[in-house]
Parts: C-alpha cells; sequence; structure tokens
C-alpha cells in the first residue's frame, strides 16, 4: 500500500535539509571527508616530524583522547585547545596536514570545524588503516603548539 502521510511532511524535511545546509555549509546526508583513499594509498613517510609543544613560554595546547580502540568511519573526531595567560587560537593559523610523502593539507577541510575550543568534526570519514595527521596551532601572543594523532579506522 501507498503511504498516507501528507506530501507537505516531505516538503518540510527537505527544506529543513536544506536550510541546514546553507546555514553551516554541512550536508546532512555526507560524512566529512578528511582523508580519501588515494591519499590513504600515498606511501608511508621515511620520518615523522617531531611535535612542537616545549618551549620556555607557555604555549597553547592541543588535547585529543587517543584510545588504543580502532574505530569504524566516519566517526566523531573532537579535539581541545587550551590556552594561557589570557591569549587565544588565532583561527587564521590552525593547520592541518596528513603525514604521507608527500604530505597531504587538510586544511581547507578542516577549518570550518575550528573553533577557539578546538575541533569539532561530527562525521569525519577516512578509508580503513592507520592515519597520522599533524595539527598545528598558534596563539594570539604568537606560541605555537603542535601535535600528532593517530587514527586507527577498521573496514
Amino acid at each position: 500500500m501507498f503511504c498516507r502521510r501528507p506530501l507537505g511532511s516531505v516538503f518540510l524535511l527537505a527544506a529543513a535539509a536544506g536550510y541546514f545546509m546553507v546555514a553551516t555549509g554541512h550536508s546532512v546526508f555526507a560524512a566529512t571527508i578528511l582523508v580519501t583513499e588515494a591519499e590513504a594509498n600515498f606511501p608511508p613517510p621515511k620520518e615523522i616530524p617531531p611535535p612542537s609543544d616545549r618551549g620556555i613560554t607557555r604555549g597553547p595546547k592541543i588535547e585529543f583522547e587517543e584510545d588504543k580502540v580502532a574505530h569504524r568511519a566516519p566517526l566523531h573526531l573532537k579535539l581541545r585547545f587550551k590556552t594561557f595567560g589570557g591569549s587565544a587560537i588565532d583561527l587564521g593559523a590552525v593547520k592541518a596536514t596528513y603525514i604521507r610523502d608527500p604530505k597531504v593539507d587538510l586544511t581547507s577541510r578542516i577549518k570550518p570545524f575550528a573553533q577557539q575550543s578546538g575541533i569539532d568534526i561530527p562525521d569525519a570519514q577516512l578509508p580503513p588503516g592507520e592515519h597520522l595527521i599533524q595539527i598545528n596551532i598558534k596563539d594570539s601572543d604568537g606560541r605555537a603548539a603542535s601535535k600528532i594523532i593517530k587514527l586507527r579506522i577498521t573496514p
């Protein structure tokens, strides 16, 4: 039998999804591609860059709860930024790099999700495998921090 739901509710749902996409820039139907299959097939790097979170002054911090459990994609990727001494995160200086050979700049993919409090991507899509992503930030006083996060994705 056919659904007896009024056609107006279908249009209302479509209008709400369209408004969400216009207002936030995100689709309600597709995950956010963080790393593509082609990028994941690049060879691993010969060496991993060291994090730069040490210094004489107290610069910003990047917090990521790394766990030993593999995730299924899409996953909720959440990083927290902490600042000290009244400084703020310089959102224009937030950068993300996929550590492969060659390196892949992911900055344009994470920028819409960057805020003073951190990066919050509710539906990050990555292919199965182990992925290293370097996050670089600066605060309003010019102090920098860097962190490499490891994501394990299962099929």
